[in-house]
C-alpha cells in the first residue's frame, strides 16, 4: 500500500513579524497620506507637503521601530520572568508541578491514568519545556523577538510612507490631497487584503476594515488642515 503524505501549512508561525510588518505599513501609509492631506488642505505649496511627508516617514519608522522593540521587549522580559518562576518551582516542588500538569490534561479531556502517564513522560523528557507549552502558553512559535518586531516595523512603515510621497511628487499641486486620499485608500485596500490573506483571514473583510479607518484618519486631518488654512488666510 502507498503511504500518502499529508503537508498542512499553518499561519501561527508568522504572528510575529507579520503583526509588526501590517501595523508599520498600515501606519507609514496612513498617517503619511494624512499628514500630506492634511498640510495640502491648508494651502501648502508642493515643497512645503513633501517635506513635511517626509519628515513624517523618518520620525515614523524611527517611532515604530523604537515602539515596538521596548513593547515586545518587555513581552520578553515577561516570559523569561514566567519561565524563571517556573524553573524554580519545578527543582522545589517537583511533585506539585508534575500534578498541575496532570489536572492540565485532565482539563482538556484526558482520564486521569492517561493524563499522568502523558505528563510523566513530558517531564521526563522536558519538564520546564512542558509547562512553558501547555501551563504558560510559551512556545517557540510564538515568543517574542523585540529585534525582529522593530526592523520589520520600521522597514514597513517606511514602504508604505514612500507611497503617499510618491504620488505628490507626480500629481499636479492642486490635485494632491484628493489623489493622494484615492491611492491611499486603494493601497489600504491592497495592504489589509495581503495582510489577511497572509493570515488565513478573509480578504475582503481584512481590507475594508483597514479601508475604513484610514479614510476616517486623512478625512480627520484634512477638515484640521482646511480649518487652519482658512483660519490662516
Amino acid at each position: 500500500m502507498s503511504r500518502l503524505s499529508h503537508s498542512e501549512i499553518h499561519m501561527v508561525h508568522r504572528i510575529g513579524w507579520l503583526r509588526a510588518a501590517v501595523l508599520g505599513a498600515n501606519d507609514g501609509l496612513v498617517s503619511t497620506a494624512s499628514l500630506v492631506v492634511g498640510v495640502a488642505a491648508a494651502g501648502s505649496g508642493k515643497p512645503e507637503v513633501l517635506i513635511a511627508g517626509l519628515a513624517g516617514l523618518v520620525a515614523g519608522a524611527m517611532s515604530m521601530a523604537a515602539g515596538e522593540y521596548v513593547s515586545v521587549s518587555s513581552q520578553t522580559d515577561a516570559e523569561r520572568a514566567d519561565l524563571a518562576r517556573e524553573a524554580r518551582e519545578l527543582a522545589e516542588t517537583p511533585d506539585a508541578e508534575l500534578e498541575e500538569l496532570i489536572q492540565i490534561y485532565v482539563g482538556r479531556g484526558l482520564d486521569r491514568d492517561l493524563a499522568e502517564r502523558v505528563a510523566v513522560q513530558l517531564t521526563e523528557r522536558d519538564a520546564l519545556g512542558s509547562h512553558a507549552r501547555d501551563e504558560l502558553g510559551i512556545s517557540e512559535t510564538v515568543t517574542a523577538r523585540p529585534i525582529q518586531a522593530a526592523l520589520v516595523s520600521a522597514l514597513t512603515f517606511a514602504v508604505g510612507a514612500v507611497v503617499p510621497l510618491i504620488v505628490t511628487l507626480l500629481v499636479p499641486e492642486s490635485a494632491v490631497a484628493l489623489l493622494v486620499a484615492a491611492s491611499t485608500i486603494l493601497g489600504l485596500a491592497i495592504l489589509g487584503g495581503l495582510g489577511a490573506s497572509a493570515g488565513g483571514a478573509g480578504v475582503i473583510r481584512g481590507a475594508a476594515r483597514v479601508t475604513l479607518w484610514g479614510a476616517l484618519a486623512m478625512a480627520a486631518t484634512a477638515a484640521v488642515g482646511a480649518l487652519f488654512g482658512v483660519t490662516v488666510g
